[in-house]
């Protein structure tokens, strides 16, 4: 799944909430955002077109009612999910230095990780 900058600014929006959320409150919480307000139903329907997003149901806005998204994968999920975009599998290793050296590795991520291959074995 390919999503465009536009896009993933909306999804951060989603992932940050972790709840459903109306239009309204997607455009009051996008900070720093490069798209137009008016072009957050172009932005939406997309979204669900590519699966990124779904209908979580309704909620009453004045005297109507609106619609609330949720995202329909993790953050985690999403940019592995980008992977499948290229024909090679990324190498492990260094995909996992390249995360290290762009976000850090503190005492609590290590712990993670060795719990995680702990499991493998």
């Amino acid at each position: 799944m390919y999503l465009t900058k536009n896009e993933i600014e909306i999804m951060d929006v989603l992932w940050h909430e972790q709840r459903p959320l109306s239009r309204g409150e997607i455009l009051r919480l996008s900070e720093d955002k490069t798209w137009m307000d008016s072009s957050v139903h172009i932005l939406l329907n997309s979204m669900i077109k590519k699966g990124a997003i779904r209908e979580a149901g309704f909620i009453k806005c004045g005297k109507t009612c609106g619609r609330v998204y949720e995202a329909a994968l993790s953050c985690e999920e999403y940019y592995v999910s980008t992977f499948n975009s290229t024909r090679q599998e990324p190498d492990f290793a260094k995909l996992l230095s390249a995360y290290i050296e762009k976000y850090g590795m503190d005492a609590e991520k290590a712990a993670q990780l060795r719990a995680i291959l702990d499991q493998i074995q």
